[in-house]
């Protein structure tokens, strides 16, 4: 399908202003898209925001929490997020706009996590840090005003593969409880000679040799035998997982590994509602000035209160 007018100048933009990643370190890649981000003039108004400090594997991790405005009587269902950026860039305020989206479209809270970013620090300190902080969330929901037993794990990109690398942690350690994940476009396993590679190597923002850097950033070495925990649609065994919502765009060098893991997932027995948004590229879901994410979003939020509304099973 094509684009509409308003993608295809969005997309133009981005393929002729974002940096060739592959050809900077990580830390140059940072500085660069950071430059090129422009401060929301008007975010959008949710009932607080905090940002703290949590406990992590290897030292603190920095959070963010947002809480809707609607008083509710009963605990709120809260959402561990992830950001996207290929776990060597982004941060809070790259997707503080998202979050905010989600807090009030769900009714939820929403902890979105600043987990460490390679190359500095490489596999398995970003999955080690995306589980701490969901087992922090779980512990703590009550004093945030959430459920501990409405807990999910949400990411876009390689936050999506974060989000379920965390959820699979939660299984096979059997903590915390999580009733549901989200997972948008998400990046699952080093492989780049998929259908989707090949259509769509260039010429739609995320490219495949800048894909191929993100990975030799974050796993420089074991990549044909990447672990589970790094590439989760290898694990041996997927049932037990949370039902599970996969978003993937037609027109993303990842649409095919993002089903590949939904597929793998309902095989399993997971409930799984797989969706591919047509003529959309790679990360149009975070962009709030497109139309296309505005009427995803609107699909999005009841599929999400809907799996945050089953409490976990102690």
């Amino acid at each position: 399908m094509p684009l509409d007018e308003q993608a295809a100048t969005i997309l133009r933009g981005l393929n002729e202003n974002f940096p060739r990643v592959e050809t900077m370190t990580g830390a140059e890649a940072r500085a660069a898209t950071k430059a090129g981000r422009k401060a929301a003039v008007d975010p959008e108004s949710v009932g607080s925001v905090q940002d703290r400090e949590i406990p992590g594997a290897a030292g603190p991790i920095a959070v963010r929490i947002y809480a809707p405005a609607t008083q509710s009587a009963e605990p709120l269902p809260v959402v561990v997020f992830f950001h996207g950026g290929g776990f060597v860039i982004c941060d809070l305020d790259s997707h503080d706009g998202f979050c905010r989206a989600m807090c009030n479209g769900i009714g939820a809270v929403v902890v979105s996590v600043d987990y460490r970013l390679a190359p500095e620090a490489q596999w398995p300190a970003a999955a080690d840090d995306a589980y701490a902080a969901t087992c922090w969330v779980a512990r703590h929901a009550g004093e945030l005003g959430a459920d501990p037993d409405r807990l999910l794990v949400a990411g876009d990109s390689s936050g999506g593969n974060l989000a379920a690398v965390a959820a699979l942690m939660a299984r096979d350690r059997s903590t915390p409880s999580v009733v549901g994940q989200l997972l948008m476009y998400p990046v699952i396993e080093p492989v780049f000679d998929t259908e989707s590679y090949e259509e769509f190597a260039e010429g739609h923002f995320l490219t495949r040799s800048a894909m191929q850097w993100y990975w030799d950033q974050y796993l420089p070495t074991h990549r044909d035998g990447a672990p589970a925990y790094a590439a989760p649609v290898r694990a041996e065994d997927l049932g037990g997982l949370p039902p599970a919502i996969v978003i993937t765009a037609e027109r993303d060098p990842l649409r095919y590994e993002g089903e590949k893991y939904a597929a793998a997932l309902a095989d399993a027995g997971v409930p799984v509602h797989c969706r591919r948004v047509e003529g959309m590229f790679h990360g149009f879901l975070t962009i709030d000035a497109m139309t296309a994410a505005q009427t995803e979003r609107r699909e999005l939020w009841p599929r999400l209160r809907a799996l945050a509304a089953v409490r976990a099973r102690n």
